[in-house]
């Protein structure tokens, strides 16, 4: 049994949950290290305090068995599910499970067929469960964060380099994608905002062409292997608008706020609060309409989430970004990202962009 497993198992027996079932997605994918095509053929790890199985469609249990040697219980096309996780089930020893954890992400027929074979369970979400257990990366994932990070700063050279009066939001997003492919990562998102468009803190990157004068927000990603990037930076067009510099100085104030707060036995609200502490005090608190920054693991967004509430204490080897931002409608708005690994010391940044504004 993986250690992965254990750790997961011990968490079920200390929330007295008696089942756990996840679906093809991060959760299955960080536990066993694979999951299965994901398609609307129901396909489940079922983990209880002391045991696991998986219910496999028949297509692809000869595959799955190269990855696992979990006991495995197949169902075809022409029989269905239900008997199968009826045998699963039993195997487990949960027909009786009172206590239920389903896999957030995974389809609504998966967690209600689970349900229906479980009438009387109460259910909770898995990621209650998974996620501090995910939080913390390894020395392999915070390496693949790392490289992924590498990608990224090459692939928003490319962007600033392509800048020019006449160039579209739409053909500077293809150069961001073209880069990272280049360097065999697969994009995920590029957001590329010109002039009031950056005012929109997810611009839908179109048509608009770059003009003398605007201000303009890039924020891309990509994933090689199973992690990915993500970084912000600003350019402006042959010069910055009116009253740009006092708003970049705030911003960038406010990501040294929050790198300066986020240590070890943190709570992620505190970060939150001196990123946003330092917009306040610069006269922009209601321009800063997000949280200061989320997770990032095997998905894009995912916990900690760095915001106000969030009771989150702050441990070695998470991941999370900082990039608050102000947003001053019909004129620009300012968004400066990094992705960083905590460790026993603080903060270790990924990117070795400035993020100083880069006239083009």
């Amino acid at each position: 049994m993986s250690e992965r497993m254990e750790r997961v198992q011990a968490a079920l027996a200390a929330a007295g949950t008696d089942l756990m079932a996840l679906g093809p997605g991060p959760h299955m994918r960080w536990l066993l290290g694979f999951h299965p095509m994901p398609d609307e053929r129901p396909c489940l790890l079922l983990v209880t305090p002391a045991r696991a199985a998986l219910l496999m469609p028949a297509l692809n249990a000869a595959e799955a068995r190269q990855h696992t040697g979990l006991p495995m219980l197949e169902w075809a096309d022409t029989d269905g599910p239900q008997a199968a996780l009826g045998r699963a089930l039993d195997a487990l020893g949960t027909r009786t499970a009172r206590r239920l954890a389903l896999d957030e992400a995974m389809r609504t027929d998966f967690a209600l067929l689970v349900q229906r074979a479980l009438p009387g369970a109460e259910s909770r979400l898995a990621g209650a469960l998974m996620a501090p257990l995910r939080m913390r990366k390894d020395a392999a994932e915070q390496a693949a964060l790392r490289e992924n990070a590498v990608i990224a700063d090459a692939a928003m050279e490319a962007v600033l380099a392509a800048m020019a009066p006449g160039v579209t939001e739409a053909e500077l997003a293809q150069v961001a994608r073209a880069a990272f492919r280049e360097h065999g990562a697969q994009p995920l998102f590029t957001i590329v905002g010109a002039g009031p468009n950056g005012a929109f803190p997810h611009h839908h990157t179109g048509d608009t062409p770059l003009r003398e004068g605007d201000a303009v927000v890039v924020d891309i990603g990509a994933r090689k292997g199973a992690f990915s990037s993500d970084i912000t930076r600003m350019a402006a067009v042959g010069h910055a608008p009116e009253g740009y510099a006092a708003v970049h100085a705030a911003v960038e104030q406010a990501v040294q706020a929050a790198l300066d707060a986020a240590r070890p036995g943190v709570r992620a609200s505190q970060v939150d609060r001196a990123a946003r502490g330092v917009i306040e005090a610069a006269g922009y608190g209601a321009q800063f309409v997000h949280r200061t920054g989320h997770g990032m693991g095997l998905e894009p967004h995912e916990p900690p989430w760095i915001a106000a509430g969030e009771t989150t204490v702050l441990e070695p080897g998470m991941v999370f970004t900082i990039e608050p931002g102000i947003y001053l409608e019909g004129r620009f708005g300012l968004r400066l990202e990094e992705v960083v690994i905590l460790q026993e010391d603080g903060p270790e940044v990924l990117s070795r962009l400035p993020r100083e504004c880069r006239v083009v």
